[in-house]
């Protein structure tokens, strides 16, 4: 299929963000063109969704083919610590919403939007890369390659970068900017896990912490296939090796947090342990004349409670509804109706991100005594919530957070259940 020449709306890359954003402007009848760089479907981190994305997923009309994939059902959260452990549960959060969703291979995951995408009417075209882009008084026009070193131009009305960690705008206009927080490395695999323990709840996320190293944590992601995504992060300083050392570190990393040990004893590492370092950004805009960022092409904080998917939906959706009403001849605040608002939520994220590697919320989770209305308020963020300004921690999450350490603090911890 050959790319138009013009088109109302180019979205740039085919991830969850471009494929959601491209289904409700198509479906609102627009005519978009996708451009994608890599072939789907591949591989991915960022595998356990939050319950807020359902959401997302349903206005782009994308929930049917998500629930006949048969992903794993996913209905909380898990967290370790040495010998304290507690477990959230999704259905106990203080904001109404969905209360559950799926972790899921994203390179399924992601090829399944896509399509959906294309059937609600988008043009994707995947091999596409973005090379250049102006903008002039009509249109954003964009410079693309192929595989087979041909190029082409396409023209634009507007232009949604969704390219994820490939971060097209914000290198192609100079709009990078380094992120506030340490650069850390991850290392991650899928894995078979043979998980053999009665009690381990395949419908979680389970996240532990390194016996020694506070600012090491480990995910664990179980499939509905038997397997599990495996990823460990921490500073350079203790993750640093070259790609030969990944799977050997990982595996000691493992064993050396005894309950993963324990959990992982007959996992078998059949696929590379792969990484990655400095992945934190920030940008100086987030729009400008005919072009928006979406996602990780804009912000990206921390895998730490699996943000990155629902920011990435939360922007499409706020950036369709936005660009619809431009297009139809309305006045558009851009840095009012969408960077503000979905700088709320990032910013609650970004407390929460902080909290957990300075220890507040480490404190916090793994309190002797946690208060239920507390509970559901915390529940409520890590659910995917956090642009419920009705929450306190979202309203002053810095403020809140800090009181509610100070005072778990002040009493002894010990082990704590679900």
């Amino acid at each position: 299929m050959t790319v138009a020449s013009s088109c109302e709306i180019v979205i740039i890359g085919a991830g969850p963000a471009g494929a959601v954003a491209g289904a409700i402007l198509a479906r609102r009848g627009y005519d978009v063109v996708v451009l994608e760089r890599q072939v789907f479907p591949r591989f991915s981190i960022g595998e356990s969704l939050l319950p807020q994305c359902m959401a997302f997923l349903g206005e782009a009309g994308m929930l049917d083919a998500v629930f006949a994939a048969q992903f794993q059902h996913k209905d909380g959260a898990a967290f370790w610590r040495f010998d304290q452990h507690f477990s959230f549960d999704f259905c106990e959060k203080f904001t109404p919403g969905w209360s559950s969703t799926f972790q899921v291979q994203r390179a399924n995951f992601d090829k399944i939007l896509a399509d959906e995408a294309s059937r609600a009417g988008c043009a994707v075209h995947y091999e596409h890369e973005i090379l250049a882009i102006e903008f002039d008084s009509e249109a954003a026009v964009l410079d693309y390659g192929t595989p087979d070193g041909k190029r082409g131009q396409i023209r634009a009305k507007f232009c949604l970068d969704a390219s994820g960690f490939g971060r097209t705008l914000p290198r192609l206009l100079k709009l990078d900017l380094p992120s506030n927080f340490p650069v850390r490395k991850a290392l991650f695999t899928h894995v078979i896990d043979r998980i053999e323990r009665p009690t381990f709840d395949r419908n979680k996320i389970l996240i532990s912490v390194h016996p020694k190293h506070s600012d090491i944590w480990f995910w664990l992601i179980p499939f509905s296939n038997g397997t599990s995504s495996l990823g460990a992060v921490g500073p350079m300083a203790l993750m640093d090796g070259g790609p030969d050392d990944n799977k050997m570190l990982l595996q000691k990393l493992v064993v050396e947090a005894k309950m993963f040990g324990g959990t992982l004893t007959n996992a078998e590492y059949h696929i590379p342990v792969n990484s990655i370092a400095g992945y934190a950004s920030n940008v100086s805009a987030m729009h400008g004349p005919r072009f928006a960022l979406l996602g990780n092409a804009g912000e990206f904080l921390d895998p730490i409670f699996s943000s990155g998917v629902t920011i990435a939906l939360k922007s499409s959706s706020l950036a369709a509804g936005l660009l619809d009403r431009q297009l139809h001849g309305d006045s558009v605040d851009w840095q009012n109706e969408f960077a503000v608002p979905l700088k709320r939520g990032v910013d609650t994220f970004r407390q929460f991100v902080t909290a957990w590697y300075d220890g507040r919320l480490q404190d916090i989770i793994f309190a002797l005594a946690p208060q239920p209305d507390i509970q559901r308020m915390i529940c409520s963020i890590l659910a995917g919530y956090a642009w419920d300004e009705a929450n306190p921690f979202v309203a002053q999450p810095e403020r809140r957070l800090s009181a509610l350490a100070e005072l778990c603090r002040s009493q002894p911890l010990g082990k704590t259940g679900s």
